[in-house]
């Protein structure tokens, strides 16, 4: 009798990476270190859509708000995303990596037409720095990985 969380198959040996990728389980250190960028970019998006709560981003007005709100809310998905569908990692990685960008020029962007507050600037910049290296890490785990299996 096998269960699904086995290694081995009672009809053939099948490896643990073949068991791993239907139950997506990590059976390499590559593997791992994507759940693990996966992870963290999910946490980072968080952290940015919650941010008004624990910051003042902006005097006067809630349009730092929504911009954070609605950025943190798509790099969580894009995290959440990567963490349940394997095959579409990289490419994934690269939209978190175009997030970053947008995080960090964000602020900038909104300074121009609205008095926009210090702490939008550290936050948003660093929540932007981790998910480009998070991305960068990512890529290299996929690339660690090897081919993609089907």
């Amino acid at each position: 009798m096998s269960t699904p969380l086995i290694g081995r198959s009672e009809s053939n040996s099948a490896s643990a990476q073949t068991v791993s990728a239907d139950y997506a389980l990590p059976a390499t250190a590559g593997g791992l270190g994507a759940q693990v960028s996966g992870v963290l970019g999910l946490l980072t998006g968080v952290w940015v859509a919650l941010s008004p709560w624990f910051l003042t981003l902006q005097q006067g007005g809630t349009n730092a708000n929504t911009v954070n709100l609605i950025s943190g809310l798509a790099v969580a998905g894009v995290g959440a995303f990567a963490l349940a569908n394997p095959r579409g990692f990289a490419s994934l990685q690269l939209g978190s990596a175009l997030l970053g960008v947008w995080l960090i020029v964000a602020g900038p962007i909104l300074s121009q037409k609205f008095t926009i507050a210090d702490p939008m600037f550290w936050s948003n910049s660093v929540a932007g720095g981790v998910l480009i290296a998070l991305a960068a890490a990512g890529l290299a785990a996929v690339a660690l990985r090897g081919p993609a299996r089907r």
